[in-house]
């Protein structure tokens, strides 16, 4: 009798935790109308989520041949344009978390602009780890990096299946 009040005890305080945690990363909230940064551009190299926080990985995609105009890939505010290293970068806030970069751009936009989708923000550039004429697009969620497939719904979710 007393392991059972024990387990029920354990049970209510564990449903009690699950009904007040953060909802998990995926596409369900979303920046609306999320879509590819560059037109007709096709998926050259995949997202690789890393082991760890600092381990090895492709935390985006680069895609191509880009015609070299570049857009929003969602409504947002301009949060970051400029250089880092060797190359141009330009990073989007979209709310609720989301934020998209993208390089190597000369961007044509400023801190503060605001954004709708498919706006123009800048043109293909050079530099940076990308393969000449490849853009790099990188997805954060509440600074997790996220594969940018699952925005336009091109990853299957997972499901698990119950074993045995």
């Amino acid at each position: 009798m007393r392991h059972l009040r024990f387990l029920t005890l354990v049970t209510l305080v564990a449903s009690m935790s699950l009904a007040n945690a953060p909802a998990g990363r995926g596409a369900d909230d979303a920046p609306p109308d999320w879509r590819l940064p560059a037109a007709g551009a096709s998926v050259l190299g995949p997202f690789e989520a890393p082991a760890h926080e600092y381990g090895p990985g492709h935390r985006g995609i680069d895609i191509g041949p880009a015609d070299g105009a570049v857009h929003a890939p969602a409504a947002g505010v301009v949060a970051f344009a400029g250089t880092v290293v060797d190359r141009g970068i330009v990073t989007i806030d979209h709310g609720g978390g989301w934020v998209t970069s993208v390089e190597p751009v000369a961007a044509t936009v400023t801190v503060g602009d605001v954004v709708s989708a498919g706006d123009p923000i800048g043109e293909l550039s050079q530099g940076g780890h990308s393969l000449s004429g490849t853009l790099h697009v990188g997805v954060r969620h509440d600074g997790e990096y996220v594969n940018p497939l699952l925005l336009l719904g091109r990853v299957p979710r997972a499901i698990l299946l119950p074993c045995c």
